[in-house]
């Protein structure tokens, strides 16, 4: 399959099942419920939002909330995340809104891939287009590059040293990669979706190919499958990591935090 081919149909590969999906949004409600918060935006983040899982993948569930207007008002600072218990299915946790905000005005890698992600739970109508389009005016070429690359030599070293690799760890080192090398290509916030990325980035033919029979093994092996070295996409990611250097200016803050307070006051207001 080529990579256009891939981009048309990798919607389709290892869906969210609907008694799946069912099982998520029975979770948000009982989280509104027992914590007494509004969630605004809820998605899939891991492997099924970068759009290369496992069969056995579990479902990395991600929320932004936001407390009654009266939380924010106390003296003592307040527990700002939600997560609920693992099991074998679901792994759910949240942020709360202005803890959300802060992060975004630090331009949080993670926060933004959430904000990008291709399957989306919920959405209040209200304030996720806003949420959204704020992403875009916070998000930082120096500290996503930064992040991106160093979460690319952390499991290089970690986990690619061996003649046998798991599947998933050569993903996991090339997707940030490829969305350094988008960074420096200038086109901005890279997308989450992993074919996405390919699409812009990877030109090399036999890279091409090997990651073809590398994604279509993985969306067909275990979590844990091993396999032998890639040497096309190991001499890749070899090249990248040594062309690439760190931006030390990378934890600037980024963007008008005004723009977040605005925000944050429309939603306590407005909610």
């Amino acid at each position: 399959m080529t990579w256009k081919e891939e981009l048309k149909t990798v919607r389709s590969v290892h869906p969210v099942a609907p008694d799946v999906h069912a099982r998520v949004l029975a979770e948000l409600a009982d989280i509104e419920q027992r914590h007494d918060v509004s969630v605004l935006f809820a998605c899939e983040s891991g492997s099924r939002g970068w759009g290369f899982a496992s069969p056995d993948s579990d479902y990395d569930v991600r929320f932004v909330y936001v407390h009654r207007r009266d939380w924010y008002l106390r003296v003592e600072p307040q527990r700002d995340v939600i997560e609920r218990p693992l099991d074998d299915v679901l792994d759910v946790s949240g942020w709360e809104l202005r803890k959300a905000l802060q992060l975004l005005h630090r331009s949080n890698p993670t926060l933004l891939e959430w904000l990008d992600s291709p399957v989306v739970y919920r959405e209040d109508v209200r304030w996720s287009p806003k949420l959204k389009s704020l992403a875009s005016a916070f998000f930082s070429p120096l500290r996503g590059r930064h992040h991106y690359l160093s979460m690319a030599k952390k499991n290089f070293r970690g986990y690619l040293q061996g003649e046998t690799v798991r599947f998933k760890k050569y993903l996991y080192v090339l997707r940030p990669l490829l969305a350094t090398r988008w960074v420096d290509m200038g086109l901005g916030m890279p997308p989450m979706r992993f074919a996405d990325l390919v699409a812009e980035t990877v030109h090399e033919p036999a890279v091409l190919a090997e990651l073809d029979r590398l994604l279509a093994l993985k969306m067909q092996a275990r979590e844990g499958d091993y396999g032998p070295r890639r040497p096309a996409i190991h001499a890749l990611i070899e090249s990248l990591l040594a062309d690439a250097e760190v931006e030390r200016e990378y934890k600037r803050p980024w963007g008008d935090v005004a723009m977040l307070d605005a925000f944050l006051l429309d939603v306590l207001e407005g909610g």
